[in-house]
């Protein structure tokens, strides 16, 4: 069993800066990727940003050039730094892990950025 511990969430004004973190532990098997998305009222989820433990990243256009995902492959932990915060940035963030043949998601951290 995979838990997933994020952190980092909060309340921030427009503008400034937030650094999630989600660090996957109890996996007996690789992890191959980590990924970001972000929960909005009315159940919508959306895609952020993944990292792969080969270097891989990949961002959805709303974030691209504004949030920066990295990660420590020693600690099974992703980062997701977010900058530039924009009031539709507000949501639920979570984390999912995949390996091969399963995916365990988190339990979501809250970002509200206030205009």
């Amino acid at each position: 069993q995979v838990q997933l511990v994020e952190s980092g969430g909060g309340l921030v004004q427009a503008g400034g800066s937030l650094r999630l973190s989600c660090a996957a532990s109890g996996s007996s098997s690789p992890i191959r990727s980590m990924t970001w998305y972000r929960d909005f009222p009315g159940n919508r989820r959306e895609f952020v940003a993944s990292y792969s433990l080969v270097g891989d990243v990949r961002y959805s256009d709303s974030v691209r050039d504004r949030f920066t995902i990295s990660g420590d492959n020693t600690k099974n932990t992703v980062y997701l730094q977010m900058d530039r915060l924009k009031p539709e940035d507000t949501a639920v963030y979570v984390c999912k892990v995949l390996r091969t043949g399963d995916a365990y998601w988190g339990q979501g951290t809250q970002v509200t950025v206030s205009s």
